[in-house]
């Protein structure tokens, strides 16, 4: 099925119209007969109906004509959908009706007044551009009500190729949307998909034998003879591309509708809209993420990533350009990928639903790939369940959305998104799919350069992922036999917390009724047991600490900054004589000179604090950040201004007391969002309750920074239950608002 059958069966209809308008006695002026709709742009598919309206200028008379032109086209077969309307009416049916002004956009003639079909395609253009702004609104909602309602053409298990997401009725907006000027769209990669997409209606509906876009499960095997494809696989995958890619079309441009729409129509400014940094090489320009004029893409391997991660915590569009060029120019990332690297993966897998228009630009524009080549081991793959809404590479994007709003519970956050985009990376062979992922997602966490504890954690969750939910369903939860099973396989807490985690977001991935209160009771209970049977103390970090020399300086009174280079940033070393206070204070001075902290330890050595900062910053200067650090001691720096909390996050900070994880101090463990002056606000609400900080390991983990600290009371000691539970509250205050200012 091609277009020039398409041309044919248009031209045949053609004939039949004009001679039954010559027959009827029309008029040549003031009257005209013409084609709307798929019939307008002729596109006629084997068993479509002819969109036919007979116009006329105001005070002709064609009710007559009308009946002489139908009647004919009815006795020859013809399914008709007619009306009649003079050309005021025209207007007034499409103000009425959005349906109607769509369809008149396609307005081509046929027989009689052809000056008056070309007043009238005229006009109706016109008056669709002058009335764009107040009816897209309405058109968006209509095309989101129809998305809901049908699906969306890449997951449907029988996909309605006209009125899915993704389907011809999409690609039919995105033409009108173009008709307004207010935005364009990649034409060419639009048509020639369009167009595949009607070559597929036209053989679904000559093996069908009918009139019909929905493709039933036992077409699939003539459609693919029909359009010279392998098999009823591979033509379930192409229609699935299609539908990808108009879908993926009609995303980008509904959002610069709303970008458009967001302006005032009186706006007076430059032409080219302004470039707000926002990282290095990457910047936001008409709520598009692009690259700056610094940007050297064969220079930066990480250039991708801090892109398509930039898009999707600000919830932007990663340019589609900006994507391609990325594929084609980026340098390829070493083996293993360096630390910011891999923070900057996990940060884009655990951005929430920013996350999908993003992943579907690097899969649409090539650029996938060059961070997980073995993805295509799952695009487009159906599930083998009839209970999964979407396709495997979806469900596996979805799980990471879940999984993204879960990272408060677990203290490796990064594990968690890894293994949340790999859980599923086995299906597609014959090996039962989560025995053939464990050894793939093991080599895919090495190259990510995971620690191996961190690589035996993503291919344990990956090898179990269905554990949980299997045996919490078909075992019996009194039978020691059964947590004795899953602590043999998970054999720490954290493992399970991980578990139960990724459970839950795959489930919530694959339908509502996979996680309903009944089942998600039964899992969470077993999890409880198995909890109790496992080591509770066992996932805190341990503090390292070292025997450092003390300065002669700093036995004087002065404080000590070292730096030292390290991969990827700096090393910085701080002595100085402890006091309530002190972290805070170094804290917030890493904070005010915009360097990112990757991890810190902190320990107290007789009367002086010790503290070791990795930081991402390479060639920092020790006397910068003296300066900065003297500036705010003497009061000369405003801190709580500066570093102020920027309001609640998308997601609470869990602040909890570890009674049992050490007898001499109060373990305060703190997930939080990671952002510029966490450590600090911790801190200063500590220090604000005369709480002294003996050691704290400090990290960040993706978007996440997992923080323990070890309290003690001024005087020494560990803190008191009211104390303990006084310096939670402060702290998760501190992080849920505005900064405290600093002592």
């Amino acid at each position: 099925m091609t277009a020039s059958d398409r041309a044919r069966r248009t031209a045949e209809a053609d004939a039949l119209c004009v001679q039954a308008y010559g027959d009827s006695g029309g008029p040549d002026a003031g009257a005209a007969l013409v084609a709307v709709g798929g019939y307008g742009r002729s596109e006629l598919a084997p068993c479509s109906d002819l969109d036919l309206v007979l116009v006329s200028d105001e005070g002709v008379d064609v009710s007559e004509v009308g009946r002489q032109v139908w009647y004919p086209l009815w006795d020859s077969g013809t399914k008709i959908d007619h009306s009649v309307r003079t050309m005021p009416e025209m207007l007034v049916a499409a103000d009425g009706d959005l349906k109607v002004a769509l369809g008149l956009l396609d307005v081509r003639h046929l027989a009689g007044d052809p000056n008056l079909t070309l007043r009238l395609r005229t006009t109706m253009l016109a008056h669709w551009r002058r009335s764009s702004r107040d009816r897209l609104p309405a058109l968006r909602d209509l095309v989101r009500a129809r998305h809901e309602r049908v699906g969306e053409l890449a997951h449907l298990s029988v996909p309605d190729l006209k009125e899915a997401e993704g389907g011809v009725r999409d690609a039919t907006v995105l033409k009108a949307l173009v008709a307004t000027w207010l935005v364009d769209v990649p034409h060419v990669e639009l048509e020639r998909s369009r167009v595949a997409l009607l070559d597929v209606r036209d053989a679904v509906q000559e093996a069908a034998g009918r009139a019909t876009d929905r493709v039933a499960p036992e077409l699939w095997t003539e459609v693919a003879r029909r359009l010279d494809l392998a098999d009823a696989r591979a033509a379930q995958v192409h229609v699935r591309e299609l539908g990808r890619r108009i879908a993926h079309i009609s995303h980008l441009t509904w959002r610069r509708v709303d970008a458009v729409l967001a302006e005032p129509v009186s706006k007076r400014g430059p032409r080219r809209p302004p470039m707000t940094p926002l990282a290095p090489g990457v910047a936001l320009s008409a709520g598009e993420v692009v690259l700056d004029r610094t940007a050297r893409p064969a220079e930066d391997p990480l250039l991708l990533l801090r892109a398509a991660t930039a898009a999707a915590e600000h919830d932007a569009v990663l340019a589609p350009p900006t994507a391609a060029r990325l594929a084609r120019e980026t340098a390829p990332l070493p083996t293993p990928w360096p630390t910011e690297a891999r923070q900057l993966l996990v940060r884009l897998l655990a951005s929430g639903r920013g996350l999908l228009g993003v992943w579907e630009t690097l899969e649409e524009t090539g650029a996938l790939p060059g961070i997980l080549p073995e993805w295509e081991r799952i695009r487009l793959l159906p599930h083998a369940s009839a209970i999964h809404r979407f396709t495997v590479d979806r469900h596996v994007v979805e799980t990471c959305v879940e999984a993204s709003a879960l990272i408060r519970q677990v203290a490796r956050p990064d594990v968690l998104m890894v293994a949340a985009l790999l859980h599923d990376i086995g299906k597609g062979s014959l090996t039962e799919h989560s025995v053939a992922g464990e050894p793939i997602a093991r080599r895919i966490a090495e190259r990510l350069g995971f620690a191996p504890d961190a690589v035996d954690l993503v291919a344990r969750l990956v090898r179990w992922h269905l554990l949980l939910a299997e045996t919490a369903t078909t075992r019996d939860p009194d039978d020691p036999a059964t947590v004795d099973q899953l602590v043999s396989r998970l054999c720490s807490v954290e493992a399970l917390d991980l578990l139960l985690a990724l459970t839950e977001a795959d489930a919530r991935a694959t339908a509502p009724k996979a996680w309903s209160s009944w089942r998600s009771g039964l899992i969470r209970d077993l999890a409880r047991r198995t909890r109790a049977a496992l080591d509770s103390g066992a996932s805190l970090p341990p503090i390292v600490t070292e025997d450092l020399e003390v300065p002669a300086a700093v036995r004087g009174g002065a404080v000590s900054i070292e730096v030292e280079p390290a991969v990827d940033g700096s090393r910085v070393t701080v002595v100085a004589p402890d006091r309530v206070g002190l972290l805070a204070d170094l804290a917030a001075t890493f904070a005010l000179v915009r360097v990112p902290v990757r991890a810190a330890r902190v320990w107290a050595q007789d009367q002086y604090g010790v503290s070791v900062w990795e930081v991402a910053t390479p060639d920092l200067e020790a006397g910068v950040l003296r300066q900065r650090y003297d500036a705010l001691v003497e009061g000369r720096v405003d801190v709580a201004r500066r570093l102020g909390g920027g309001g609640p996050a998308a997601l609470e900070p869990a602040v909890a007391v570890r009674p049992e994880a050490s007898d001499q101090a109060t373990v305060l463990e703190v997930r939080t969002a990671d952002r510029p002056g966490v450590v600090y606000q911790v801190c200063a609400a500590l220090a604000a309750l005369d709480v002294a900080v003996r050691s704290a390991h400090v990290d960040t983990l993706g978007p996440q920074a997992v923080d323990v600290f070890y309290l003690q009371e001024a005087s020494a000691g560990a803190l008191s239950e009211t104390r303990a539970a006084d310096a939670a509250h402060a702290v998760r205050a501190a992080l849920s608002g505005p900064a405290p200012a600093p002592r």
